[in-house]
């Protein structure tokens, strides 16, 4: 009889549970947005809770009619935001809480990963990178924009920050604008479609880069200015919004690549799902010459559990991905 690895994740604007099996197959995936009312730019951490603490039964549920949960051999949860002692999230205590329970119920396994691990599994996860014991990561998304050096240790991965942002994050800077634009939040998706059929603002466009590290909040006046002008359109500012973060990210991935040495370089977290951030990245990158950039599917990109469940099943005392 196979083994089931079930991961819970409870972050900031998403309830999600997955399952895979022990070929890393995805058994189940199920999640749920957190609403948040129009015109705000976030929630408080009291109210995502109680959403989470609402959406898990469900979830629950639907996951019970489509597995069959005595083959779950290890319940895994997203602890906190990122892998060292200080990184805190109140939202996270759902999940490390839920799954705790699960466990004891079932009589399984219990493991603790960090969010931004989750997020580089899932990335990982039926890419080339499976076999790599050293890449650079870039996580993306509504609060974070680091550059990571990643190396694969046999509990946990080692990530060391090298580079992000200094000020807001790329998500930050989109939802900013989105929500300025009238856009319901977050934005990033509904800025994307725009963005198709739009054309770049015939103004200089900041972009603050030095070395590993960018900063977004010249580009944020900016675009709040032009949106006070009234004469560009929603599908140009998204447009040139995009235009603006993907190739500061470029930058600075160009320059993690020559620093360190290292040309394996994945692209995670919510942002990473954007169609022209991925064109101009594989244009100046892949295309170049200069390395390989990896992108895991769109639906692995944004907030999902899938990535701890598959930590779960693998980082049980072995080589995680060189001995696969």
């Amino acid at each position: 009889m196979g083994s089931y690895y079930m991961g819970i994740d409870t972050s900031a604007y998403t309830t999600s549970i997955a399952v895979v099996d022990e070929f890393h197959k995805l058994m189940f995936d199920g999640r749920a947005l957190l609403k948040v009312k129009h015109g705000d730019r976030g929630l408080r951490q009291q109210e995502a809770i109680f959403q989470h603490i609402s959406n898990i039964p469900c979830i629950i549920d639907s996951l019970s009619n489509e597995i069959d949960i005595s083959k779950i051999k290890t319940v895994s949860a997203s602890v906190k935001p990122r892998n060292n002692k200080e990184s805190y999230m109140p939202v996270f205590k759902v999940a490390q809480g839920q799954a705790f329970i699960i466990s004891k119920i079932i009589n399984s396994e219990y493991k603790e990963f960090s969010h931004q691990e989750g997020h580089i599994a899932a990335g990982v996860l039926g890419s080339n990178l499976i076999n790599s014991e050293k890449f650079l990561a870039f996580h993306i998304s509504g609060g974070t924009t680091e550059l990571l050096l990643v190396e694969d240790n046999i509990r946990n991965y080692s990530i060391k920050i090298i580079g992000g942002t200094r000020d807001i994050s790329a998500g930050q800077l989109i939802d900013r604008i989105g929500v300025k634009l009238d856009l319901m939040f977050p934005c990033g998706k509904e800025m994307d479609i725009l963005s198709s059929d739009g054309f770049i603002v015939q103004k200089k466009i900041p972009i603050n880069t030095y070395g590993t590290w960018i900063n977004f909040s010249g580009a944020e006046s900016f675009f709040y200015r032009i949106i006070e002008e009234k004469i560009y359109s929603k599908k140009d500012i998204s447009n040139s919004v995009f235009f603006c973060v993907a190739n500061s990210l470029a930058n600075v991935v160009i320059q993690a690549i020559k620093l360190y040495d290292i040309n394996d370089v994945l692209i995670i977290g919510g942002v990473a799902s954007n169609t022209f951030l991925r064109e101009v990245l594989c244009e100046k990158i892949n295309k170049s010459g200069l390395g390989n950039v990896y992108f895991p599917i769109e639906s692995y990109c944004t907030d999902n559990a899938i990535g701890t469940a598959f930590l779960g099943a693998v980082k049980d005392g072995e080589k995680t991905f060189g001995g696969l």
